[in-house]
């Protein structure tokens, strides 16, 4: 296209797409007081602006070379066709809503598949809890207020209670993002004004509480569905994030120096078709992926030359989730026509769990979910009507009509007969239910280019079993309710619809495994991350967007703590919070447990802090030397045992994160305490999230009785979100024994949470608030490694030097028995 190389322009922060994860990360970035430039292809859409009437709908279809700049982006593979968003919000725009987590066995490790190769993920759900929090109240996650009229009279839902409670399955009405009442904690009502949050609107346009139209996948005119662009991009444009709409991105590359840069055209006549569109470039620090699935996998592999060492794993780990779309119809109840009334109420209610293996079901296979589905009632060219007549059928058959128009130049998708014979038999009557299946399904799947377009390879058949297992679950609901099940025409052509393709740049523990790290930065390129559901190394299972949004927030929290802090707070809830640069006196300072207010290197009122990822400043002449260590497990409250606290039934998730420097290594290795200062945070879910540390202490490898005996001692003061103080007492046992013992022992901390911030004299005496036992994860652990700085002179020497002494002490311990 003849795009110069030359940047116009330079950002700290550059997202490209405003999807589940560029929207989030971008919001995160922005509220921390980062420059940041979001990119997004597609148009604003306002309350009121999407389309509806046949002429609109002829136009809401992504195509740029056809002069087509809408909502629908369709995608046709030989396996399966997609359905994504080009627009401000991305995916939220025509997504169903549903915030489910992934469950927590879900996140399997090294588990063969069918068709080859092993689905594995680096993460846990208990990295992602705290995220998950702070993205739920962000979306307004509330599930549909089935006990309150007039949301009482929703037949589907009370169908889907009826056909589990009946087959004796799981069923739950999921969190929605969808406002029901005009304000958190109100009361519901129908098309009640919204009040706008804090941040605002970035629209300018009022919003309505649902009106229960089941339009919700074809974009909300009520404003109802807590969209991305009216929660998070607007939080983003409150902080100052520069939001270009129409702005699609063509190529990245990494930038010589340092960085990146980007090139993109912008699409300023939606009126035209574009022969020549001009491309523009922009540079930036940091480059986030967030174009979708398909959108970031494509830019990566079309860039591939410029990316040299890029993980082979570049198009691997591709599914749809599991997606299968299915019809009861003509339902009946003692030979009566029974409502169900699919257009009623958003599209989803209701999800049907199956339990998988990994749950301890044997013989179960692979999980799943069900969901009611539904079909907008339309007002102005629809008549909805107990008798439906032809008004929806010509509709949907105009629907497919466009549909299957992009799919014509696949192989074996002529399907229009077929969708109008389904449409014929009563798919879309007042008796009739849509049903939506998604689950764990192989993620075996492959994309690549094939003449310059992207292509993916992928079959239902390795996930045969799963698909099986839902339909015929499927049919067991018909046949409670007194239905006919009907298969998706595309089923027997073994293609499937997806709207939540996941993978083609997957996350995973090394440059062998994955494409990115579990944190979404590329292997290789730092400063490179991928947010969206490209990263997502197998199929989430239930609806994919809270999770996709859920690792995009963890994303951001480690990437701002790998900068240098420039104020303002984290997400919501604390989540990811970055402490401001304070100034304060550094950790293990004045005041330290043993009451010696050293003056030494540990702190001695310079005012410097070290920050997460870098050393705090050493005096002059001396060396300084710090390292990064992350550490997460469970604690019980109320429990003194560590071990018991571990495994007890009430436990809650416990972590941190610390940045450990010694000011002076020299008196650090003298010394016997070798104590070292303790910045960064502890997060116990459920008692204030994420706290910082107050003030922290580490010591390495104290004697403690022996010779064969080490301790490593952690002493971090924070307060919790209740005000109360509390003191993190915990030590790691080295013990002499065979070397096997090693990484057990200095992988394993033992815990107790204090009241009050307690010094060590007085610690046999202070209240116990509860105990617990954390791990180093073993990617964590080559992330550390990383970690390790220096600052001051004779740098390489003293980081030489201090792992002379770490080797030499673990020697003494787990070397030769020294009777021999």
């Amino acid at each position: 296209m003849g795009a110069s190389r030359e940047s116009v322009e330079h950002a700290d922060t550059v997202v490209i797409g405003s999807g589940f994860g560029g929207s989030v990360t971008a919001y995160r970035l922005a509220e921390a007081g980062r420059q940041v430039v979001l990119l997004e292809r597609g148009q604003p859409y306002p309350p009121g602006s999407f389309p509806r009437s046949p002429a609109q709908m002829n136009r809401a279809f992504w195509d740029p070379a056809a002069g087509l700049y809408g909502m629908f982006d369709v995608w046709s593979f030989e396996g399966c066709d997609s359905v994504v968003s080009a627009g401000l919000g991305g995916g939220s725009l025509i997504y169903a809503n549903v915030l489910l987590r992934k469950d927590e066995h879900w996140f399997v490790h090294d588990q063969p598949m069918r068709g080859g190769g092993y689905e594995s993920w680096p993460i846990s759900r208990a990295d992602l809890d705290p995220h998950y929090d702070a993205v739920e109240k962000m979306l307004g996650a509330t599930p549909y207020p089935l006990d309150r009229a007039p949301f009482d009279d929703t037949p589907k839902t009370h169908a889907m209670q009826d056909a589990a409670a009946e087959l004796g399955l799981d069923i739950t009405l999921p969190p929605l993002a969808v406002s029901f009442a005009d304000r958190p904690g109100g009361t519901p009502g129908i098309s009640l004004p919204i009040a706008d949050p804090g941040f605002g609107n970035l629209h300018g346009v009022g919003r309505r509480t649902c009106r229960l139209c089941g339009e919700c996948d074809i974009g909300c005119n009520e404003g109802a569905k807590n969209s991305l662009d009216h929660t998070y991009l607007s939080a983003a444009a409150h902080h100052g994030a520069d939001i270009r709409t129409s702005h699609e991105v063509k190529a990245i590359r990494p930038r010589p120096g340092g960085g990146y840069e980007v090139d993109y055209v912008h699409h300023a006549d939606l009126t035209v078709k574009e022969k020549r569109p001009q491309v523009t470039t922009i540079s930036c620090d940091r480059l986030v992926l967030g174009a979708g699935t398909y959108g970031t996998t494509f830019l990566l592999l079309r860039s591939r030359e410029a990316f040299p060492g890029l993980s082979e794993a570049l198009g691997t780990r591709f599914s749809g989730n599991g997606d299968l779309l299915t019809f009861l119809l003509n339902a009946k109840d003692r030979n009566r026509v029974r409502p169900l009334d699919a257009a009623r109420g958003p599209v989803i209610t209701t999800a049907i769990r199956l339990p998988d293996e990994v749950d301890g079901v044997p013989g179960a296979g692979r999980g799943a979910y069900i969901e009611d589905g539904g079909y907008p009632a339309f007002t102005d060219w629809i008549v909805q009507g107990f008798d439906t007549g032809h008004e929806i059928e010509r509709a949907v058959k105009f629907l497919w009509g466009r549909f299957t128009e992009f799919f014509k130049d696949a192989p074996d998708t002529n399907l229009s007969k077929e969708i109008s014979d389904l449409i014929g038999d009563g798919a879309l009557t007042v008796s009739s239910l849509p049903l939506l299946g998604m689950g764990r399904d192989t993620a075996d799947g492959r994309l690549r280019l094939k003449g310059g377009r992207l292509a993916a390879d992928w079959t239902t058949e390795t996930s045969e079993a799963l698909f099986t297992r839902v339909r015929k679950t499927m049919q067991g609901i018909a046949d409670v309710l007194g239905a006919h099940y009907a298969d998706n025409p595309m089923w027997f052509r073994k293609r499937i619809i997806t709207v939540h393709p996941l993978g083609g740049a997957p996350m995973g523990a090394h440059p062998g495994e994955g494409v990115c790290d579990a944190f979404g930065e590329v292997f290789g390129f730092p400063g490179l991350y991928i947010a969206d559901g490209a990263a997502m190394p197998g199929p989430v299972g239930p609806n994919p967007s809270l999770t996709i949004a859920a690792q995009a927030d963890r994303l951001a929290t480690r990437l701002l703590e790998d900068l240098p802090a420039r104020g303002g707070a984290g997400g919501p809830e604390g989540a990811g919070t970055v402490p401001s640069d304070t100034g304060a006196e550094p950790a293990g300072g004045a005041g330290s447990p043993d009451g010696a207010g050293r003056d030494s290197a540990y702190g001695q009122g310079s005012g410097s802090r070290g920050g997460p990822g870098g050393p705090s400043t050493a005096a002059p002449g001396r060396t300084s030397l710090s390292f990064t260590e992350e550490m997460k497990g469970f604690i019980t409250y109320g429990e003194r045992d560590p071990r018991i606290g571990e495994l007890a039934d009430g436990r809650i998730p416990l972590a941190f994160r610390l940045t450990i420097t010694a000011l002076d290594v020299e008196r650090f290795l003298s010394e016997p305490g070798h104590t070292a200062s303790a910045e960064g945070w502890v997060d116990a879910r459920g008692h204030g999230g994420r706290r910082e540390v107050e003030r922290g202490w580490f010591n390495l490898f104290v004697p403690d009785g022996g010779e064969d005996r080490r301790l490593m001692k952690y002493r971090l003061y924070f307060t919790d979100g209740a005000g109360r103080p509390l003191t993190l007492a915990g030590h790691k046992n080295v013990l002499h024994g065979p070397p096997t013992r090693i990484w057990p022992d200095t992988s394993t901390l033992y815990v107790r949470l204090l009241e009050g911030h307690v010094p060590e004299e007085a610690e046999d005496g202070a209240p116990v608030a509860g105990a617990g036992v954390l791990h180093i994860q073993l990617s964590d652990f080559a992330r550390q490694l990383t970690t390790f700085r220096t600052s001051g002179p004779d740098g390489l020497e003293t980081l030489l030097r201090f792992g002379r002494f770490f080797a030499g002490e673990l020697w003494e311990v787990y070397g030769p028995d020294h009777a021999g």
